[in-house]
C-alpha cells in the first residue's frame, strides 16, 4: 500500500507540474484537463506494463535467491512448497 501510494503521489505531481500552468481558476481549462488525463494514462499504463514483467521474472529471481541460499548453507531445504497449491491438497 505504501509503494501504491508513493507512485500515486509521484505521477500526481509530475502530471500537476507538467499540466496545469494558470492557478488563477479554481477550476481546470479543457486543455489542462485533456493533458491531465492523457498524463495519468500514460503513467498507469506503464505501471501495469512494469508491473506485468515485474511479475513475470520474479518465480525465476526467487529460485535463484533459493538456490544461492541452499549452497551456502545446506541444512536449508532445497524448495520451498508451491504458495499456488493449497496446504493439505498436494
Amino acid at each position: 500500500l505504501r509503494d501504491f501510494l508513493l507512485v500515486y503521489n509521484r505521477m500526481t505531481e509530475l502530471c500537476f507540474r507538467r499540466c496545469v500552468c494558470n492557478l488563477n481558476y479554481r477550476l481546470l481549462t479543457g486543455r489542462e484537463e485533456s493533458c491531465l488525463d492523457s498524463c495519468a494514462s500514460k503513467l498507469v499504463h506503464s505501471n501495469h506494463r512494469l508491473m506485468r514483467s515485474y511479475v513475470a521474472l520474479m518465480p525465476g529471481i526467487l529460485q535463484r535467491r533459493m538456490a544461492d541460499s541452499a549452497s551456502q548453507d545446506p541444512a536449508l531445504p532445497a524448495a520451498l512448497p508451491d504458495p499456488q497449491v493449497a496446504p493439505g491438497t498436494g
